[in-house]
């Protein structure tokens, strides 16, 4: 047997569930197709300068004395300082729709305070809302689903309070077009309003950095340019897994970051027994400037916008979908040193068949027309500061096929979670998006959860 535990993917929650295998003795190696580990919250350099993947903040910025907060029991399940993170709150957020705005930043009440001068007639049912939310036991391994637009229509009278209630919650976790699971729900809920939003000083490549020395230090292993080309299985066990070099690694048990579907496909399994694949993708644009967006009027963390009264959260018909959006400014944040330059970043919903599907040719091409009109679309609705740009970026959902390996380039995973981690195969399991705990936290706490559940009995 050559390992008691093969993880595959480098993301967060590989990561983390390998640093607790490793910490309790057991032989674990990380298996991670590409150079760069992270998956979905990566990090890149072009032109000199440190780019992000993924990353806007991160969510459940808890007070180090609420013990029972998701990212205070993540770093005691790591044995990791939480002043290791470098986190820095968010400076204020907001929610904008015609004629509406909701803003926030990491103290709950000062939110409370918002939906009252808004919606004053429906902070009552608000408030009885938010305290049926807190009775939810949302990281339950076992739960009921249910539709998270139903019960908020229980509580609020007001359409436009639920769909901006829905706005950010479904940009940064929904794998559903149109509607979201309840307990789903309420995890972003939480973490975004009741707890807050930070952002590492370095950006994500520290904290990742952080997770890696943690593993080896333990004694894992992790290998780069080791993509995993099948999961081997004998009757209703796997054996190990083959690499894409023809390798074969053998294991006690297997835990696959890699999604539901993209699993499974591994595995051989018919299209019968096949999950569901999810479709919710993005492109996102990041432009570099010569000064501080605050300078030029950007004065918010992060911006949830909407240009109509009801929000369209699915697949769009066209390449983007631009009644919907954020804009993020990672310079909004408490920084101790200003950023080395001014950063704008914008996420618009996209249809995956259309850029996946574009010739290699065609697709640089329609990067660069679909990066003017988003900069056109974006100066519109806030305002100018194009003269300030001195280099942009551009991901599709073609780039985040490549990178994380999920079909349709899905960022969220499939609307189907397994919610426990288990698959046909009695010692393969799942952790990660498609297991259902969302936001950067939530990944890690996934594999917590899988490995306490599982590979340390």
């Amino acid at each position: 047997m050559d390992y008691d535990t093969i993880i595959i993917g480098a993301g967060l929650s590989g990561l983390a569930a390998g640093i607790r295998l490793a910490y309790y003795e057991k032989k674990v190696c990380i298996l991670e197709r590409h150079t760069t580990i992270g998956g979905l919250n990566s990090f890149y350099r072009l032109r000199n300068r440190n780019y992000d993947v993924g990353l806007h903040a991160m969510t459940n910025f808890a007070a180090p004395t609420v013990r029972s907060a998701p990212l205070n029991r993540l770093c005691r399940q790591l044995r990791i300082r939480r002043e290791e993170f470098e986190l820095v709150p968010q400076v204020e957020s907001a929610t904008d729709f015609p004629g509406h705005r909701l803003r926030w930043n990491n103290d709950y009440h000062f939110f409370e305070q918002q939906i009252a001068d808004e919606f004053p007639r429906q902070i009552d049912g608000f408030s009885r809302f938010v305290s049926r939310m807190k009775e939810q036991d949302s990281f339950a391994l076992t739960r009921d689903s249910s539709s998270a637009r139903t019960v908020l229509a229980e509580y609020l009278s007001e359409p436009v309070l639920v769909e901006m209630l829905l706005c950010p919650v479904m940009f940064y976790g929904s794998a559903s077009a149109r509607d979201m699971d309840f307990n789903q729900f309420c995890i972003m809920f939480q973490s975004l309003f009741l707890e807050g939003m930070a952002r590492p000083e370095g950006g994500v490549k520290p904290i990742l950095k952080t997770l890696v020395r943690k593993f080896k230090s333990h004694g894992g292993e992790l290998k780069l340019r080791a993509g995993v080309r099948r999961i081997l299985n004998e009757g209703n066990r796997t054996t190990g897994v083959e690499l894409d070099n023809g390798d074969v690694l053998s294991a006690e048990s297997v835990l696959s970051s890699a999604g539901a579907a993209e699993t499974f496909a591994l595995c051989g399994f018919p299209k019968k027994q096949s999950h569901l694949s999810g479709e919710i993708s993005f492109v996102e644009l990041i432009f570099i400037l010569d000064c501080e967006p605050g300078e030029l009027g950007f004065d918010k963390s992060i911006i949830f916008f909407n240009r109509q009264d009801d929000f369209v959260y699915d697949v769009p018909e066209t390449p983007i979908d631009r009644r919907s959006g954020i804009l993020c400014v990672p310079n909004n944040f408490h920084h101790a040193q200003p950023l080395e330059d001014g950063r704008i970043r914008i996420t618009f919903l996209a249809n995956p068949e259309y850029w996946l599907n574009l010739p290699e040719e065609e697709y640089v091409a329609a990067k660069e027309k679909w990066q003017n009109e988003i900069l056109q679309s974006v100066q519109q609705q806030f305002q100018p500061f194009e003269e300030h740009i001195v280099d942009r970026d551009m991901f599709t959902p073609r780039t985040i096929k490549k990178f994380t390996g999920h079909f349709n380039g899905c960022v969220y995973g499939s609307p189907e979670k397994i919610l426990d981690g288990k698959t046909p195969l009695k010692n393969l399991y799942l952790c990660g998006t498609d297991q259902g705990f969302l936001g950067i936290v939530g990944a890690m706490l996934s594999g917590i959860s899988m490995t306490n559940a599982y590979l340390l009995k």
